[in-house]
């Protein structure tokens, strides 16, 4: 979707993102024993930025008290950040009179902001401009049609084009949630149904429009969106995604776990057996789920092949509307059956299921609770929800944003 009020190519102005970064790859920390002033500096700017982002505009007397921060380090960072677009003083509190009142400083919601794509979906790319509460202020998407390589990634830099045309003059940075496996450089080490293999895309977004870029696996990101949610309580969930093939994104302690090899969260490959949990109504299906099918990977029974919504429509066009629920249920048992023994492990409380709301709305979440109650101890499986998030198309969005907040700004 394109906005009509967007100023041509010749209006747009040079982007100030809030720090100058060499590209991704180059980014790693040198090894050092004692921290440097420079560090010092980056923690106190995050504790001031968080302490205004928590609890809203307050004086820089305020920030002492609260920061515990001394008060020419305060008014140092204070207009540092006043300088680059993040921080607004707005005066003083309304009915103060006497004296020479203190001015109110905030953080400045709209006139910073970051820029997220969402590189997940089959048809096309999506991307927001957000402001620094989570709000989007400009959307646009682009067809990829049948795009793969490096035409599909000048795909994606287009769509950056676009949106940073919209984007207020400070970018905190670009947040991108891809399909595939991505490192901890932002290389996109494989996603193969773009055709993307050693990607160095965060490089390529900071070399191009000189704000940091932060780039994580598409479901991973969801993870962070949902961890964010205000009616979100739990710190140990899982979401798992079925629009495209099968994955999780795992957050444990309200950190992200990425894996050794940037490849938590494959399930979609985990083979699932018959049907030993639950009443046996899937077992017309040739192993009691539905997984019995060959796989891409080569092996019969994986996860994907019993829910996977490709595969699920599959079954449930073959059954009809008699057959309906029986194949939602059998789905459920074969997800519950690969999500018992993390959930016993790792104790975790909650477990989203994304992709269209006609498969992961109904049955299957509620065949999957008891089947994963079934195979757990019950003061484990008592705190568990198991619970769909169908209808919020922008949890990728959401997420790579909040990688950037995090990552630039210390908030989250």
């Amino acid at each position: 979707m394109t906005d009509p009020t967007r100023p041509p190519a010749s209006a747009r102005r040079p982007h100030r993102g809030l720090l100058r970064l060499p590209p991704a790859a180059e980014r790693r920390p040198a090894p050092r024993t004692k921290a440097r002033t420079a560090d010092s500096r980056v923690r106190n700017r995050a504790l001031v930025l968080a302490t205004l982002y928590q609890q809203g505009a307050m004086t820089r007397s305020d920030l002492v008290r609260n920061s515990g921060l001394t008060a020419p380090t305060v008014s140092a960072l204070v207009t540092d950040l006043m300088t680059g677009g993040l921080v607004d003083d707005i005066g003083p509190r309304e009915g103060t009179r006497l004296g020479k009142p203190a001015s109110l400083v905030r953080i400045a919601d709209d006139t910073a902001g970051v820029v997220a794509l969402d590189l997940s979906h089959s048809d096309r790319f999506t991307g927001a401009v957000v402001n620094l509460r989570g709000r989007v202020m400009a959307r646009a998407e682009v067809p990829i049609g049948d795009a793969l390589g490096d035409e599909a990634a000048a795909l994606a830099m287009r769509l950056l084009d676009d949106l940073m045309a919209r984007a207020p003059r400070t970018v905190v940075g670009v947040g991108v949630g891809t399909p595939g496996i991505v490192d901890d450089t932002g290389v996109i080490r494989h996603a193969a149904h773009l055709g993307w293999s050693d990607l160095p895309l965060a490089g390529r977004i900071t070399e191009r429009f000189g704000a940091p870029a932060h780039i994580g696996n598409d479901i991973n990101m969801a993870a962070l969106a949902v961890l964010r949610a205000p009616d979100t309580q739990a710190q140990n969930l899982m979401v798992v995604a079925i629009e495209h093939g099968v994955g999780a994104g795992l957050v444990v302690g309200g950190r992200l776990v990425e894996g050794g090899q940037f490849a938590a969260g494959e399930i979609g490959h985990v083979t699932v057996d018959g049907g030993t949990v639950g009443s046996g109504d899937g077992d017309a299906y040739e192993d009691g789920y539905g997984a019995g099918g060959p796989c891409v990977c080569g092996r019969r029974g994986c996860l994907d092949q019993a829910i996977s919504a490709v595969q699920l429509r599959a079954r449930l066009d073959a059954a009809g509307a008699d057959g309906r629920a029986a194949v939602l249920a059998a789905a459920g048992r074969a997800l519950g059956t690969v999500l018992a023994p993390i959930v016993s492990v790792l104790n975790l409380n909650e477990v989203v299921l994304t992709g269209p709301s006609d498969l992961v709305d109904g049955a299957l979440p509620a065949a999957a609770a008891e089947t994963v109650r079934a195979r757990t101890l019950e003061p484990i499986s008592a705190s568990l929800t198991v619970r769909s998030l169908a209808d919020d198309t922008d949890l990728v969005l959401t997420g790579a944003a909040c990688r950037v907040l995090a990552a630039e700004l210390g908030v989250f």
